[in-house]
């Protein structure tokens, strides 16, 4: 039985993953520390970061007689796409390869994601059809058309965001709040005891939205004084809202299955609303954030369709 070793070396996880014909075996991550009050990382500290995090999730892994290995080397399938990160995962991958006689397989960390998400909801069997997909995390905010009748999952972007991501505008706002980034996780629990300022309004058209505006209405908020839990709440809700109508939006374009894929995806309060229009699928927290289950499975797949 094959053994395929995904790795996958984001902006903000080094993580490793294994899977046999049948199933995903570990799924091992680590995430790169960001300094108390900062909002993202410079390359070249992930860079070093990925550098030292590789060898030690590698030791998790443990021994296993590998098929074949399969990284992510760019963000994105599109032309240009490029990140110095992904080139630590990717120089990692070829050096075992070469050292193990294994082939090597190259992927997007976005469609990565989408495998990830995929298996984990229990849905793999739309990835050979068409399908949408989200993919909302704090590099990415996007809305795709995916068609996988021919054995590789296509990508096409339809929509998205036209300024920020949604996952940069819930961590700035969580910075702000003094949160720990990222903030996701500890903003979704505040924001429980919460009760909305105003009702959000947000910036729709089409499937293209705005998100900038967030990140002024929460110093608005604390400069009144208003409490962290209801700035919390009404940043997820205005994520939320925005998510609702772009769904709305393409659902009427496209009569299709629509898998979210994603860190911000993990939030239950976002996911609840929007399994309300069906046929939706949502992968769990382990798979929702960034992970390499899903390169692991796209090696798979690449090398028993050769």
């Amino acid at each position: 039985m094959g053994v395929f070793l995904g790795i996958d070396t984001s902006n903000y996880t080094t993580s490793m993953a294994l899977c046999d014909e049948n199933k995903v075996l570990l799924n091992e991550k680590k995430l790169l520390l960001v300094k108390e009050g900062e909002r993202g990382l410079r390359q070249s500290d992930a860079v070093f970061a990925h550098l030292n995090n590789l060898p030690e999730i590698a030791e998790r892994i443990g021994k296993h007689s590998i098929t074949a290995i399969g990284c992510s080397s760019k963000p994105r399938d599109v032309e240009g796409s490029y990140m110095p990160c992904f080139k630590t995962g990717e120089s990692f991958a070829r050096s075992l390869g070469s050292i193990l006689g294994v082939p090597v397989y190259h992927f997007s960390h976005q469609t990565g994601h989408i495998m990830a998400a995929a298996y984990s909801a229990d849905c793999v069997g739309i990835t050979e059809g068409e399908f949408n997909a989200f993919h909302v995390s704090g590099g990415t905010t996007e809305i795709l058309h995916c068609d996988g009748k021919s054995g590789i999952v296509k990508i096409t972007n339809i929509g998205g965001t036209l300024d920020l991501n949604a996952g940069q505008a819930i961590d700035r706002a969580g910075v702000l709040l003094g949160l720990k980034f990222p903030c996701g996780p500890a903003l979704e629990k505040i924001a429980v005891d919460g009760t909305l300022p105003e009702i959000p309004k947000v910036c729709v058209n089409g499937l293209n939205c705005n998100l900038s505006g967030l990140e002024n209405k929460v110093i608005g908020f604390k400069d009144k004084g208003v409490s962290s839990e209801d700035i919390a709440l009404f940043v997820l809700s205005f994520v939320e809202k925005t998510l609702i109508k772009l769904t709305k939006n393409l659902r009427e374009q496209y009569n299709l299955p629509i898998l979210y894929a994603g860190g911000v995806m993990s939030n239950s309060l976002i996911k609840k609303s929007l399994s309300g229009f069906g046929n939706t699928y949502f992968a769990d927290s382990a798979f929702s954030s960034d992970n390499a289950a899903g390169i692991a499975l796209l090696t798979r797949m690449a090398h028993n369709n050769q």
